[in-house]
């Protein structure tokens, strides 16, 4: 028998029976999957990455026909044992209106629509939150539902954007505007689009979900009237942009998940949280939080659905297409849900005695206060990542005239610091 290598060849999708890597031999000799991880070769050496796993079908041994000198042919499946549905995971429970009214319609969609299969995971069971991208990047899951880019410091810089203070911004408004993000063809920097910078350049393809409702700041009965009313209480912080925003106004931050904030709340060692009204039920704060100022939002949560490129690259033609066309269906849908829930929420607590005040409401020492705060924190956030190296003036200027077009507003000065030709207040385009 003589010498026989396994040569990786060129790369051809597995979402369909029958596709996979091509590899080639040259001489007599057999090329043998003995397991999803690797592709064995003479002497027990590993040839490839892991396979027989990716877009729904799962190989069994693969075996290459016994050739003579000179011929090279590729190595083909003898069987396909079973079809393997894909690992989607999330690190919410299933009342988070991300995994209700996301990841469930979606997965429900895809299986309807497609060949394709999921084994759900949820909670964390899998992969905590702020996980997901090296969960995916190992191969622990298939898809991300959603990948919270907020809790993987410092590895989604420009992704925080969504997170900058705004005036009459909702769910449904700002999930379109980050749609429209990550498709734009306006460079950020280096001839790379926000999508490219954000997403591409990690190995990704990913779509938005429906945008949290606005964050709003919300105590468990101190009102919050006048500057001085802030002073040191101990308030959640979800994230360094909430941070920003806390610091400005004198309070104390405490940077901690949202799950975690119920137990606080209850203790007393937090007198309150930025968080949007709708979530509150999904961390049982409803029972719990009593007053909140309205119409200012500390920014909007975004995350994303999210695969691997290879994962991506394993599906049919048809997959993709059905994936990519029920994506979008559900993420307007779930926006909607979003803005319902918050008003709903808003609703059922205020019956139960949570007071909810408008910030044109407060006295005009206070509203002062807060817009200050709201404009130094776009300021501080650009500077801030500007510094550590991303292009955060070119994102947020793109943002910031998204956000206005679609009938948002600005913290007063923002738009001339971007120098937008618009005022900002959403009257005007920009």
């Amino acid at each position: 028998m003589g010498a026989f290598a396994c040569v990786r060849g060129e790369r051809r999708a597995v979402g369909a029976a029958g596709a996979f890597d091509s590899w080639v031999g040259d001489g007599l000799g057999i090329c043998v999957l003995a397991s999803p991880q690797s592709i064995i070769g003479p002497g027990g050496r590993a040839m490839g990455p892991r396979y027989g796993a990716i877009g729904g079908v799962t190989f069994g041994w693969w075996l290459l026909a016994v050739v003579t000198w000179g011929t090279s042919v590729g190595c083909v499946p003898n069987v396909v044992t079973e079809r393997r549905p894909l690992a989607i995971s999330a690190g919410l429970s299933r009342t988070h209106f991300w995994i209700g009214g996301y990841m469930d319609p979606f997965a429900d969609a895809i299986e309807s629509n497609t060949d394709l299969e999921f084994t759900r995971f949820y909670a964390g069971e899998l992969v905590a939150v702020g996980g997901e991208l090296d969960a995916l990047r190992n191969g622990v899951i298939d898809v991300a539902a959603p990948l919270l880019a907020p809790y993987h410091e410092g590895r989604f810089p420009l992704s925080d954007v969504t997170q900058l203070p705004t005036y009459g911004t909702t769910s449904f408004l700002v999930t379109h505007a980050f749609q429209e993000l990550l498709t734009s063809e306006v460079e950020v920097v280096d001839g790379q689009t926000f999508y490219d910078y954000e997403i591409g350049a990690k190995g990704l393809v990913a779509w938005g979900l429906g945008a949290t409702g606005a964050y709003a700041l919300s105590t468990t009965g101190i009102e919050l009237r006048h500057p001085e009313d802030l002073r040191g209480l101990p308030i959640r912080a979800g994230s360094a942009l909430h941070t920003m925003v806390l610091e400005r106004l004198g309070v104390t931050p405490v940077t901690m998940p949202a799950a975690q904030a119920y137990e606080a709340l209850s203790r007393g060692t937090l007198d309150g949280v930025i968080l949007s009204i709708g979530d509150w039920t999904s961390y049982s704060m409803d029972e719990l939080l009593r007053f909140s100022v309205t119409d200012l939002s500390i920014g909007h949560w975004q995350s994303y659905l999210a695969m691997t490129e290879e994962t991506w690259r394993a599906l049919t033609d048809k997959q993709r297409t059905a994936w990519t066309r029920i994506a979008d269906e559900v993420r307007a849908q779930n926006a909607s849900l979003i803005d319902e829930r918050d008003q709903m929420v808003e609703i059922q607590t205020a019956g139960d005695g949570a007071r909810f005040v408008p910030v044109s409401d407060l006295s005009r020492e206070m509203q002062d206060h807060l817009a200050v705060a709201a404009t130094d924190t776009w300021t501080r956030w650009i500077e801030q990542t500007e510094a550590d190296g991303h292009p955060a003036r070119a994102t947020a200027r793109l943002w910031a005239e998204l956000v206005v077009t679609r009938g948002g507003a600005l913290p007063n000065g923002v738009a001339e610091y971007l120098g937008l030709e618009c005022d900002g207040t959403g009257d005007a385009g920009c």
